[in-house]
């Protein structure tokens, strides 16, 4: 009989900010696969990268399937304008709560407001839950810097002790990446070996 118990499920996982101030849905397909990093595959993808931003300020990125479906701002549902934005350069927004300043995304592209109603959204419209949540923008969304739409979310932003969730099997199976974009930016140089010089596991 086939074990079912490891068979890929895409379901949703909460993720927030220390104080609570931003929170978000992030559908994920678990158990995560390894699959080394490739800025110009679609599939679901986990990295550390060694530049300075993403080493200082520690961000784990969970690249999603496809961005406008497999993520939603729960709170606060106007990014540009309730959460910080540091940009160190042209295009990508490090967004981050203006309370504790965590850093729960980073985002390039369009959003737009949807309603949750319709949609496979765990608690939408009841008394306890959201009616309506940010997302990126679907219409016209093409994944890809270059293409200027792009999401990654900080994993270590994912709330911890959900079921199918355990960060530390991306580096006890080698399911993590590390790319190059210290030295090399365009080249990136995916390994799932060891974190390129100034990473870090």
């Amino acid at each position: 009989m086939e074990d079912l118990s490891s068979s890929p499920v895409r379901r949703p996982f909460t993720g927030s900010c220390h104080c609570g101030a931003t929170r978000y849905l992030v559908y994920l397909t678990v158990p995560f696969v390894q699959r080394p990093y490739n800025p110009s595959n679609r599939e679901q993808t986990v990295y550390r990268c060694n530049c300075t931003i993403c080493h200082k300020a520690g961000i784990l990125h969970v690249r999603v399937r496809f961005a406008p479906e497999d993520f939603l701002l729960l709170s606060p549902l106007d990014p540009f304008e309730d959460l910080g934005d540091y940009r160190p350069g042209p295009d990508l927004r490090f967004l981050y709560c203006k309370t504790c300043a965590v850093r729960c995304f980073t985002f390039m592209g369009e959003g737009e407001l949807v309603d949750l109603k319709g949609l496979d959204v765990p608690s939408a419209g009841n008394d306890n839950g959201p009616v309506k949540a940010w997302r990126p923008k679907k219409e016209g969304w093409r994944e890809g810097r270059a293409e200027g739409c792009y999401l990654s979310v900080n994993g270590y932003t994912i709330d911890q002790g959900q079921k199918d969730l355990d960060l530390r099997e991306l580096t006890e199976k080698k399911i993590m990446s590390y790319i190059d974009c210290l030295v090399d930016v365009d080249k990136q140089s995916p390994t799932l070996e060891r974190p390129h010089f100034g990473g870090a596991y």
